[in-house]
């Protein structure tokens, strides 16, 4: 029970961020229906999850909240910014009891009744008089006046039968069956007609199924929705019998006799039980001697109900055109593990190519190729199987902007765009945290208050930008607002104060706002608890450089701040340029590099050379790796870009592409600047993955990197 459980826990985290989404959406779209629905029916299936797998204190929570949506859903009740405050207070009481996992907690139980409270004033006072049919069928006297209830006017006969293998999803029948209960007058027939001999009989499987007439004055979808988590295991089947409130206690005695003697429903078993009442229907009720089985006379609506067994190949029919793509949950740990597996295939592969060449058996050579692209296939299959959207990560900003800017306020509009865009799963986890410091930094120092606004001629509702496009193997991020910018000036002025630069540096203002990410760097006049501490910018560059990306920074004074961040579409395997110094593997990531050349050095000594017409600095890495030795006649050099801005690193010789699996080194030298991991070759060497953004930083302090040759 311990696994489902778990299962739950990710499944309840999934449907509260889907509330959220959508009660943020409905503050602008209040009387958007689908957007309730979806509230409606996210908070239905926290009930029936949460009971059925022993969160019961979540599930009875969420009930009178599900009861508030439903009365929404049916425009009894009107939303608005008090209730969607009201029901974020609720999702963030059921995730902190999922994190708890303590139904026992008094503090826990406290809190959930001031909130159920506050639901309560939305919800109708509870009329404590039994319905007048449901007293009836438990056998109170039959010879007693008849009052039509007006809650009851809709009668409805339902078929659920559920699939044979539907226990193994841990769903109860008898849960969903009291849950129509619920909804008004009901009766309900078991049917064990499939129920085999009792040595054929395999516990496991349900194998029975169930009539149900019930009458009740809510609308169909409120049947289906008792029925949402097994729509997809069972064959469901609802049909209005009585439109008009006509059904009354002794057509519920007559019904019950009929499934009970015969088994079955007829269109005719319908007319008899509600010929002794006024007519359900004219198009229903027709004579006796009648061609009672004519479809033509029906209307669309009575049709089902008249035409319980259909043509084998209608039905046929159905089941081809019911195709439905089903998911299957995999946990990362498993994922990790086949992405490994991947990657030592990956190194074999490698290995096997490279033997194939050399011994140039034109035998081996064909499997080898053949190898080499079933190995690609399943690495670029494996790939995507943990790339998931990375709109999953920015909707949960939607809440944070909103209660900041409300705590804060200001006015501030989130507009998204490129949520479909895909990244790995591990590095949309790790971005959660750099990005809240940026849109904190965003809200806190760079939007303005809606009459500054005004008085700058700006739209008093400032906006946040948050984009995302794919680039190559890279996934380009940005977080764009439209505040008051960052002063170049001011930022010089602070980093001279606390002696990050001297006073006569002469820096362009793209490198004085690289400056916002030194450690311990703050502008702000004030500490808060949004930011302000100086602990938020160089958190965010370690993290992003830590996952082998990169910050850039762009600003304009009173017009908006535009942070850029640049990411590897995965982690795991990446294409990479291989070369040589001295004699040792290097490999450069091939989405950073942008050209390769024969290089001479006729510049007397100033590190720069012409690319085409463009001024580029390069970097030795012998001198940064200080390899004593001299260099070949002939070296070569190799151009990146890193934020627009091109550099070059001078190497012995280029080998060429590669495929990389990245593997860590090991607790030695993982603090050593200017590496980001290693790769196995396919003769078995050791190929160290240059930090390329890493090693123009040391470039540029001045700095040579550890001897590692």
């Amino acid at each position: 029970m311990d696994k489902y459980r778990e299962i739950f826990r990710e499944e309840a985290k999934e449907l509260l961020d889907e509330i959220q989404s959508a009660l943020l959406a409905l503050e602008q779209e209040p009387e958007n229906s689908e957007l309730i629905g979806r509230v409606f029916r996210a908070m239905h299936s926290l009930k029936g999850s949460g009971g059925m797998f022993g969160f019961d204190g979540i599930s009875s929570f969420t009930h009178d909240i599900e009861t508030v949506y439903d009365r929404v859903r049916d425009g009894k009740t009107k939303i608005n910014n008090d209730l969607i405050d009201l029901t974020l207070q609720a999702c963030d009481h059921i995730n902190m009891r999922l994190i708890r996992d303590d139904d026992g907690d008094e503090t826990l139980q406290n809190k959930a009744n001031n909130i159920l409270k506050e639901f309560a004033n939305y919800l109708p006072k509870k009329n404590s008089k039994k319905s007048i049919i449901s007293s009836l069928l438990r056998g109170a006297d039959k010879n007693k006046p008849v009052e039509k209830s007006k809650a009851i006017n809709k009668t409805y006969w339902i078929k659920f039968v559920p699939e044979p293998k539907i226990f193994s999803t841990g769903t109860n029948p008898i849960l969903l069956l009291d849950e129509i209960r619920e909804l008004g007058d009901c009766l309900i027939i078991a049917k064990t007609s499939k129920i085999p001999q009792l040595n054929e009989l395999d516990p496991e499987q349900c194998l029975l199924h169930w009539d149900i007439i019930l009458t009740t004055s809510q609308e169909q979808n409120a049947i289906r929705d008792v029925f949402i988590f097994v729509e997809d295991n069972c064959k469901l089947k609802i049909d209005i019998v009585d439109a008009k409130g006509y059904i009354n206690s002794d057509s519920y005695q007559l019904f019950q006799n009929i499934l009970t003697q015969k088994g079955k429903l007829k269109k005719a078993d319908i007319n008899r039980v509600i010929k002794d009442n006024t007519p359900l229907e004219p198009l229903l009720l027709e004579k006796e001697d009648g061609p009672s089985e004519t479809k033509e006379t029906l209307t669309e609506q009575q049709k089902p109900v008249l035409s319980e067994d259909k043509p084998e190949k209608e039905k046929t029919n159905e089941k081809e055109t019911k195709k439905t793509v089903s998911n299957v949950r995999v946990s990362s740990e498993k994922l990790d593990t086949l992405i490994n597996l991947i990657g030592e295939l990956v190194t074999v592969q490698t290995s096997l190519s490279e033997q194939a060449v050399n011994q140039n058996d034109s035998e081996l050579l064909p499997i080898a190729e053949d190898v080499e692209r079933l190995t690609r296939e399943l690495r670029d299959v494996s790939m995507e199987i943990r790339l998931i959207p990375i709109g999953t990560l920015f909707n949960r900003f939607k809440r944070l902007v909103r209660d900041i800017s409300q705590q804060q306020g200001k006015e501030i509009e989130l507009i998204l765009e490129g949520e479909e865009t895909e990244l790995d799963k591990t590095l949309i986890e790790q971005l959660n945290d750099p990005m809240v410091h940026l849109i904190r930094n965003s809200i806190d120092h760079g939007i303005e208050k809606s009459d500054i606004r005004e008085k700058l001629g700006k739209n008093k509702k400032g906006q946040i930008h948050i984009s995302a496009t794919q680039s190559g193997a890279d996934v380009v991020i940005e977080i764009k607002d439209d505040g008051k910018g960052i002063d170049p000036q001011v930022i010089r002025a602070k980093a001279v104060d606390k002696g990050l630069i001297p006073s006569d540096s002469q820096l362009s203002d793209s490198e004085i706002l690289q400056l916002i990410c030194a450690p311990g760097f703050s502008t702000a006049e004030k500490i808060s608890n949004i930011s302000g501490r100086g602990v938020g910018m160089d958190v965010v560059k370690r993290n992003i450089e830590g996952l082998r990306g990169s910050v850039d920074i762009k600003s304009q004074k009173g017009i908006g701040t535009t942070i850029v961040l640049k990411l590897p579409l995965t982690l795991g395997i990446i294409e990479g340029l291989l070369v040589k110094i001295a004699g040792n593997n290097y490999a450069l990531p091939l989405s950073l590099v942008e050209d390769c050349m024969a290089f001479g050095e006729k510049n007397n000594g100033q590190r720069i050379i012409d690319v085409r017409g463009e001024i580029v600095p390069y970097i030795r890495l012998r001198e940064q790796y200080e390899i004593l030795e001299d260099p070949p006649p002939y070296e070569h050099i190799v151009i990146t870009s890193v934020n627009d801005r091109k550099t070059g690193f001078v190497v012995d010789e280029i080998i060429g592409k590669h495929q990389i699996v990245i593997k860590t080194l090991g607790k030695m030298y993982k603090n050593i600047d200017g590496l980001s991991g290693a790769t196995i070759l396919g003769d078995g060497s050791v190929a160290l993955i240059l930090d390329v953004p890493k090693l123009i930083y040391l470039a540029e302090k001045g700095e040579a990197g550890l001897v590692v040759n």
